[in-house]
């Protein structure tokens, strides 16, 4: 049973630190306990980390309906569209509307979860010198950086509302007072704070390292480098190299640590000892036996088991991402790569593709007494066959928590890992005209793809995978090692709920969904009229409710 701190289960308090959210239920919260009834820092810290975890299945802070189903690297899944059918409009770009029940309630808890950091560094001001200060500080500020990097990725603009807003004031703090770029900033500058303030290392698993910060820094000013200044909208008008540059600088602090990749890349996925691994910078952490009914477990990612060994087959591979681990002869991705409607076990593919999708007939969570068979499958007529393996475990392990008609698990979440530090470096080495710096990094993740054949001895036989060359098996030019490092972004990161994020941030998402949905439509009924529209479907709606509740000083998304 693991027993790190953020593992406490909070009560009273927990229950209490909601007394910033008020005005976004609109109703008065009982039993609340207020800063200036609690003064132990620590508790409230406590108490901001177990936020982390206090999502639900159709509320998941995994962000997979929105992060990879809404991409081309999921199928929805389920029993049919019908189930949970926001996800299904959200999967095929149709009639999403500012409406949707699961979409408030996603804004309201991730709010809920800013007002416990608000709450947290409100309190460490007041308080005068103590020791550690200014470390506490800095994780408190790191987890509200996180937070609001969701809502950012999600909804575009959103009221930013930090421990100087009175809370009786949260309702007059308009979604559109900062500019795109402004609140990409105010994010920045709490994983900025966090960084010069946090320990290289902790002593107590789960919390924020200056490491992990400097991790998240560079990904929000990834992020904000691509500009996107008109506020209706979407296209990147402009790539910012000042911004490119610290991303540069900020994956130095990580690089210069003795964080590394794990051996084989299917180790980050694995439960018990091999969690918070040398590549995992940031991680939420789960638990089971502690006292409550059935511990803190994975509530983002519980629908995504098989049929065959629980519930309810949700999150599942799509065939566009199966084909995009297909290999040349020379162990390269193809540039033809969406023309198979099925695996073809006559092929040839990149090894990361075993450690993410389970296939009929191979083991599954490398476990020979579990093959995935097809019949595991809910509907196969309409989602596939495919099942994806990352988030969920091997049917035997002691992680493994029966919540029937659920089936959870207690394997940690990483949110920032290694590979991807060194992949967004790279990006940013070649958005600033160093392709060729680029080269290593890219063949670094590569090179670990290759070596990952510990734990699947089965699949040696379908499996190729080689390094980029520049002058024998590629041109490395600026246009190419753009190409690649996409690429690999996509095989590398698979079913970790980045990818439509990643498209929008490129400025591409309308143009590769639409190629998507074309090939789709031979494949799955479903996607008859699906089509993305530019400037509208790269964020959610701003919902309804939220709106209402501002007395309509929040302004709608361009085309909701």
């Amino acid at each position: 049973m693991k027993t790190t701190f953020n593992k406490i289960i909070i009560t009273v308090l927990a229950a209490g630190l909601l007394s910033g959210c008020n005005k976004f239920l609109d109703e008065t919260p009982k039993g609340v306990l207020s800063s200036d009834q609690v003064k132990e820092p620590e508790r409230l810290l406590t108490a901001t980390y177990a936020a982390l975890g206090n999502d639900h299945y159709d509320v998941p802070f995994s962000l997979w309906p929105y992060g990879t189903v809404r991409s081309d690297d999921a199928y929805k899944g389920g029993s049919g569209p019908q189930d949970i059918q926001v996800f299904h409009f959200l999967e095929t770009a149709n009639n999403i509307t500012p409406t949707f029940d699961e979409v408030n309630r996603l804004w309201f808890q991730l709010y809920v979860s800013i007002s416990r950091a608000n709450t947290t560094i409100r309190t460490i001001q007041e308080m005068g010198d103590f020791a550690n200060k200014d470390e506490k500080m800095a994780e408190a500020r790191f987890l509200r950086g996180h937070f609001y990097f969701m809502l950012k990725i999600l909804f575009k603009y959103v009221p930013y509302i930090d421990e100087q807003v009175p809370i009786d004031s949260y309702e007059t703090v308009d979604n559109r007072a900062l500019t795109n770029d402004a609140l990409w900033q105010k994010i920045a500058d709490d994983f900025q704070y966090a960084a010069d303030h946090l320990p290289v290392v902790q002593t107590e698993v789960g919390r924020a390292s200056r490491i992990a910060a400097a991790a998240y820094l560079a990904k929000t000013y990834l992020y904000k480098a691509y500009r996107q200044d008109n506020q209706e909208r979407h296209a990147v008008t402009s790539i910012n190299h000042t911004d490119l540059e610290k991303v540069v600088q900020s994956t130095d602090i990580v690089l210069s640590s003795n964080r590394t990749l794990e051996t084989d890349f299917g180790f980050n996925f694995l439960p018990g000892q091999y969690e918070n691994g040398t590549e995992a910078l940031f991680s939420i952490q789960f638990s089971k036996d502690d006292g409550t009914k059935f511990g803190r477990v994975n509530l983002s990612d519980v629908l995504s088991v098989p049929m065959g060994l629980g519930c309810c087959d949700f999150n599942k591979p799509s065939q566009s991402l199966v084909n995009a681990f297909r290999t040349t002869g020379k162990g390269l991705p193809l540039d033809n790569y969406n023309t198979l409607n099925t695996f073809n076990v006559a092929e040839k593919y990149d090894p990361r593709l075993f450690h993410t999708v389970a296939i009929p007939n191979l083991p599954y969570k490398y476990s020979a007494k579990h093959v995935y068979e097809e019949s595991w499958t809910r509907n196969p007529s309409e989602y596939a066959m495919y099942a994806s393996l990352k988030e969920n475990v091997d049917p035997d392990c002691d992680c493994f928590v029966p919540m029937v008609p659920f089936y959870a698990n207690t394997k940690n979440r990483i949110v920032i890992r290694f590979a991807d530090v060194l992949l967004m470096r790279a990006e940013a080495l070649i958005e600033l005209h160093r392709s060729q710096e680029a080269l290593p990094l890219i063949n670094q993740v590569r090179i670990r793809a290759k070596n990952s054949v510990t734990l699947m001895g089965y699949a040696t036989d379908k499996m190729l995978i080689e390094t980029y060359k520049n002058g024998e098996n590629i041109i490395w030019n600026e246009e190419n090692a753009r190409k690649a490092l996409r690429w690999e972004r996509r095989l590398e990161l698979a079913m970790e709920n980045g990818r439509f994020f990643d498209l929008v941030r490129w400025g591409i998402a309308g143009e590769s969904m639409n190629a998507y949905y074309d090939v789709e439509k031979s494949r799955r009924s479903y996607y008859a009229s699906s089509h993305f529209t530019a400037d509208k479907y790269e964020y959610l709606p701003i919902p309804e409710a939220q709106i209402r509740l501002s007395k309509y000083l929040y302004k709608q998304n361009a085309g909701y």
